[in-house]
């Protein structure tokens, strides 16, 4: 074969295009506006479809929250959950087990979608592709971090109605102990917060709001993304219900874990009496609340509720995060 045979064979073999390695790993989608207003939307609609189901054990949770204040001035016991709801159906009105749920509703559209969209956008910019495995990489503090920050910053903007919702959640009690009810709704509730504290008052408990919210965020958002990765790995699951459904119980139990102290101290904050200046009558601060619940009802009393809120948010992250993922699905979105 002549020189000239060789060179003819050399250049029909090269290929035309310059050679492409074929990844392993499906690239995260990028930031559009369409995508995060699909996400902000579907994330409010499984948000208020997981409270419709389970929003009674949150009233309760909050009266278990409240109840040792009440029995340190009466020296009556604090109900557990099912004496909760019981009390509230056959002493109130059934209508009571979903107090406040037109707060609630409004808040979720600002808390629950904002801390998701925000989320995945602060995520999206540490997740790293491994050089060795091909795959894309998420680690725990990157996900923390972004769930403290999303946590945070959409809970400065919701915590007006959260607020709002304690205060709807607590005067079923207020009118059993023969007390006039505080409010009567979103509206006037916001007429009667402002006109005995002014505007700041609406922000109120926002330190330890703000505290529970990232906890929240990371152990429930973080956790349910880490959880994912990590059973599709160890457990070779593919996408679908099962690996969803475990991953949304993982971040329910972590979320309520992490977010239970802070909770208890939001709502003590949230729902006690102020004077004409507006100044809390009884904490000055978060801190002060922690440490009187410490001494007057000891430690364990910054994890009352527990129970009822692992209940409430075990299921609502199985419906909120099945929900969702379905409709990503739909519209042709990956998943987290």
């Amino acid at each position: 074969m002549s020189e000239n045979d060789d060179d003819a064979v050399y250049w029909n073999l090269k290929p035309i295009l310059p050679y492409q390695s074929m990844t392993k790993f499906k690239v995260i989608q990028q930031i559009t506006p369409k995508r995060y207003c699909q996400l902000y939307m579907n994330t409010f609609l499984g948000a208020h479809l997981a409270e419709s189901f389970v929003y009674p054990l949150d009233v309760a949770k909050t009266r278990m929250h409240l109840g040792g204040e009440i029995a340190h001035k009466s020296s009556a016991k604090v109900a557990k959950m099912y004496r909760q709801i019981s009390n509230i159906i056959h002493k109130e009105r059934f209508q009571n087990l979903y107090a406040g749920f037109s707060a609630m509703a409004i808040r979720s559209f600002l808390f629950n979608s904002i801390r998701v969209v925000l989320y995945d956008v602060f995520r999206t910019q540490l997740i790293y592709v491994d050089e060795k495995t091909n795959q894309e990489v998420l680690t725990i503090p990157s996900a923390l971090a972004s769930g403290f920050a999303a946590g945070c910053i959409a809970q400065v903007i919701a915590n007006p109605f959260d607020i709002v919702k304690v205060r709807m959640q607590m005067d079923g009690v207020c009118v059993r102990m023969g007390l006039k009810p505080r409010v009567q709704g979103v509206s006037q509730a916001f007429r009667y917060i402002y006109e005995n504290g002014g505007l700041p008052h609406l922000w109120r408990g926002v330190g330890p709001s703000c505290l529970r919210a990232c906890l929240m965020t990371a152990g429930d958002v973080g956790s349910y993304d880490l959880s994912k990765r990590n059973f599709k790995y160890y457990l070779d699951l593919e996408e679908g219900f099962p690996l969803r459904f475990l991953s949304s119980m993982c971040a329910g139990f972590v979320a309520s874990v992490l977010s239970n102290p802070a909770d208890v101290i939001k709502s003590r904050i949230m729902n006690q009496v102020t004077d004409e200046k507006g100044q809390g009558l009884l904490y000055k601060n978060s801190l002060d609340c922690a440490l009187k619940l410490i001494n007057q009802e000891g430690v364990l009393s910054l994890y009352k509720g527990l129970f009822p809120c692992w209940l409430r948010l075990g299921p609502w992250s199985v419906l909120f995060w099945v929900f969702l993922e379905k409709l990503r699905e739909w519209e042709g979105q990956a998943g987290f």
